[in-house]
């Protein structure tokens, strides 16, 4: 695809959104946002074209990815065209060895499916509490340690609930008990695609 074609897709997907504003209809840019929210890992081109094209795309990623997941795409779906970086090697001019690094020299489309396009190996369900929640507080306590973590509580951290940094993990004291919440058979997944 030519670079004039890409720039004509993403121009008519954000005159869409520009002209649904200007009528006062908020959905568009409510499933804009929305989009937004499930592919953070994409720039907003991507998530523009991926939204055009596929309006209630949840999870994409490339044929390859998909593959390593144990999934295959379905035969006779159409790919999700998106800009992938064009990588060129450059080398450095250094009095050390010769080394090389990528350097983007332009973009590609690339194509993603999203995953009701795919059929195959049920996706790991990430996020789900497997155990009582005050349980799971000890058990995380416990590995934190075995892992050379600190594990503790301050008011200092206020309107945080909780904070990471150079290997301490601080709580707000008073925080009320996770509740165990049971999610529909629905995969929670957020790939990052490869490709």
């Amino acid at each position: 695809m030519k670079s004039e074609q890409i720039k004509e897709i993403t121009e008519k997907a954000t005159d869409q959104l520009v002209a649904a504003l200007d009528q006062g209809r908020s959905e568009t840019l409510t499933a804009y946002l929305k989009a937004i929210g499930r592919f953070h890992r994409y720039s907003l081109h991507n998530v523009m074209l991926i939204a055009l094209q596929k309006p209630n795309a949840s999870h994409v990623a490339g044929f390859r990815t998909w593959n390593q997941l144990g999934r295959f795409v379905k035969k006779g779906e159409k790919g999700i065209m998106i800009l992938a970086p064009a990588l060129r090697r450059k080398e450095e001019e250094n009095e050390e060895p010769i080394e090389t690094t990528p350097a983007v020299a332009g973009f590609r489309s690339a194509y993603v499916f999203d995953i009701t396009q795919t059929d195959g190996k049920e996706l790991p369900a990430i996020g789900t509490v497997q155990c009582d929640p005050r349980d799971c507080t000890v058990r995380l306590q416990a590995f934190a340690k075995k892992q050379g973590i600190s594990f503790e509580y301050s008011d200092q951290i206020a309107r945080a609930r909780g904070v990471s940094y150079g290997g301490r993990v601080v709580l707000l004291p008073g925080q009320p008990h996770a509740r165990i919440e049971r999610f529909p058979k629905e995969p929670h997944w957020n790939p990052v695609s490869t490709l």
